[in-house]
This record gives C-alpha cells, structure tokens and sequence, in this order.
C-alpha cells in the first residue's frame, strides 16, 4: 500500500446540508472552522466549501440529487441517526461548549471529564450532525 503524499490531513469529511451556507456560518462562528474556499451556485446553493480546522479539513456542499448525493442520508431523513460523527481536538472544550450552547446546539453527551483523559462532550449541528469535541487528543498517545 501507498501512503499519500505528505501533507495537512489526508482523510477529510464529507458533509451535505440543506442549508450549507447557514452550515457554513454555523460552523465558522461556533465551532471555529474557517472557510477556505466556499463556491455559490447562482441560485444560492453551495456547490463546494473547505472549511479548515488546525491541520484539518471538511468539504461540504448543499445537498444535490446526484449519483453521489443519493448515496447519503441526513439525519433528518433517518431518525436523527447518523453512521458517522466527527472529533474537534480543541483548547478549551468548556469555551466551545458555552458557544455551542448559547448557538442552541442539542447537546447530546455533557461536557465532563473522560476516563481515557480530556474533557469533552458531544453535540449536534442545525441539520443533526454529530459532533464531538474535546481536549483529548490522540496523536498525543
């Protein structure tokens, strides 16, 4: 097997949203992301976005009725289950959590000391994505 190339992150999320651009300032504003490169549609929609994070990435776009779009589900669409969530690495996860608080975030796990090191809790975005962030981190062990 081949490694990739060097470089920031190699494996980056995928997101859809039906609202990407509310995602998008959501996810700046609240978690901390910043928008690297965001590609509007004419009517609006978001076609393509890189929101950076540390040494870290997530693509999203609007959600489109394509080959690619039928493979995925919003939470919305399946209960509010997800079969994938993200880990945020942060600083301070009692800062990210006030704001995830005050942005109306359901907090689906409680802010709390963990057992294998860190403090963290779990979340969900506007659309139900889950999100957990913390201070652990796992290049550290």
């Amino acid at each position: 097997m081949t490694i990739p190339k060097a470089t920031r992150a190699t494996i980056m999320p995928c997101l859809r949203y039906r609202d990407a651009p509310a995602a998008i300032d959501w996810l700046c504003k609240t978690l901390g992301f910043k928008a690297a490169l965001v590609v509007p549609n004419e009517d609006g929609t978001i076609a393509h976005a890189q929101l950076s994070y540390g040494n870290g990435m997530i693509m999203l776009s609007s959600i489109f009725d394509t080959e690619y779009g039928r493979l995925l589900k919003q939470p919305a669409q399946v209960g509010m289950a997800v079969t994938q969530s993200a880990y945020l690495v942060v600083n301070d996860a009692d800062e990210v959590h006030a704001r995830c608080v005050r942005a109306g975030a359901p907090i689906e796990m409680p802010l709390q000391d963990e057992d294998y090191g860190g403090r963290g809790f779990t979340c969900r975005d506007p659309e139900g994505h889950v999100w957990s962030i913390g201070t652990y981190d796992p290049w550290e062990h």
